[in-house]
């Protein structure tokens, strides 16, 4: 029992018990915050793009325009691919395609190479959603009090892990 909450201490919360029991338990609870985070992040993108006028757009897509719209320079595919961490070019290219067929960007050819960029139409929809992500989600963030150090530290951390996961990742495949 926890001392004076009269209740059993029921321990991490991880969606797989089985894998928490290993030498590392508490990177099954940072796994289980990960898999929450990540689908609440694509949910909330996709339903971002629509209240920015862009009904229909997958989580990928949203990704894709944003990274294109980045400093407003045209992309190379393999750049998208790489700075989003995708390893499966038909995914990027495949979002492109629906891009482009919604004016948000086009491309353009720069001797053998293909580049991406985002059209007037896709850097106002960026800063459509821009302006519902300030008003639904950046204000009550705001509200936690997180400390931007300490944020920016967490943000690097799981840059860093993800790193130890494609290492991981790699490893696996040849096994």
């Amino acid at each position: 029992m926890a001392e004076g909450r009269g209740r059993q201490e029921i321990g991490p919360i991880v969606s797989s018990a089985h894998l928490a029991d290993g030498a590392l338990p508490v990177l099954s609870e940072l796994e289980f915050g990960l898999i929450l985070a990540s689908n609440a992040f694509d949910r909330w993108m996709v339903r971002c793009m629509t209240a920015a006028g862009e009904p229909g757009c997958a989580a990928i897509d949203v990704l894709v325009l944003h990274s294109v719209a980045h400093r407003q320079r045209p992309k190379r595919l393999g750049d998208l691919c790489s700075v989003l961490g995708v390893e499966d070019t038909h995914l990027v290219i495949y979002a492109i395609k629906k891009l482009e067929k919604r004016c948000l960007v086009k491309s353009t050819r720069a001797g053998k190479e293909k580049l991406i960029a985002a059209t007037d139409k896709g850097l106002e929809t960026c800063l459509k959603y821009r302006a519902v992500r300030e008003a639904l989600l950046v204000d009550s963030v705001r509200g936690l009090g997180l400390d931007p150090a300490v944020t920016s530290a967490v943000a690097a951390t799981l840059r860093a892990l993800s790193g130890h996961y494609d290492q991981a990742a790699r490893a696996a495949a040849s096994l």
